[in-house]
């Protein structure tokens, strides 16, 4: 079943327009799974996920997205949903989107606001609800060829990924910390060869010390 739509601007991850919420109401994480559809749009927009259209996995479920001319078109399914039904869904809502004047697009400024284009997702959604109509087994049949040009990914990934990125993106900026002069390798050698004399200098002029003081109050004494 298609649970969540979302429509996002490529340019700047701007999230347009979102179909009705169709989360389980028993298990309504609804602001959880549209909060993972927004990151995986911005990650798209940043250029961190390059594929075109790709399938990820998350819980028992996957998102689906494809890029066309600018736009992404991301739907969240349960796990037993078709893929190929899927993206069919997604072409569809690319072809009426074509439909409209690509400016309006451009001109979008808040999140969400593209509502013009709910109505439209409302719609071709309640085409796929079925998988089991003539149409949609039509376009299950067509090819039943696996869609081997479609990556697939779990979240998980994703977020390790970005995790890393970031890590390295401190680290780069971190400002290099003057080495240590005891750190020196040079300075390290020459403690090793050094200490052991100026350890045997230190004590026997320690002990010729003491020998003196020793020597002059034995002579003092003795006058």
């Amino acid at each position: 079943m298609v649970e969540l739509t979302i429509i996002g601007r490529l340019a700047d991850g701007l999230p347009l327009a979102q179909g009705p919420r169709y989360v389980h109401k028993e298990n309504d994480n609804f602001i959880f799974y549209r909060q993972q559809a927004e990151f995986i749009l911005k990650e798209i927009s940043s250029g961190a996920l390059t594929p075109s259209k790709m399938t990820i996995r998350i819980d028992h479920h996957s998102f689906n997205y494809l890029v066309e001319n600018g736009v992404c078109f991301i739907t969240l399914c349960d796990s037993s949903y078709p893929r190929k039904l899927a993206f069919h869904y997604l072409q569809d809502l690319q072809k009426e989107l074509e439909k409209l004047d690509n400016a309006l697009i451009h001109k979008i400024t808040s999140p969400y606001t593209f509502h013009k284009f709910d109505g439209v997702i409302r719609n071709i959604r309640k085409q796929y609800v079925d998988t089991r109509t003539q149409a949609n087994l039509s376009k299950l049949n067509a090819s039943r060829q696996k869609d081997t040009d479609i990556i697939t990914q779990h979240i998980s990934e994703i977020l390790e990924r970005k995790r890393n990125a970031e890590l390295s993106e401190t680290a780069l900026a971190r400002p290099p910390t003057a080495p240590s002069i005891w750190g020196s390798p040079l300075l390290e050698l020459i403690a090793l060869k050094w200490t052991p004399i100026t350890i045997v200098v230190a004590v026997a002029s320690v002990l010729l010390w003491a020998s003196l003081i020793f020597t002059e109050d034995f002579i003092i004494s003795t006058i």
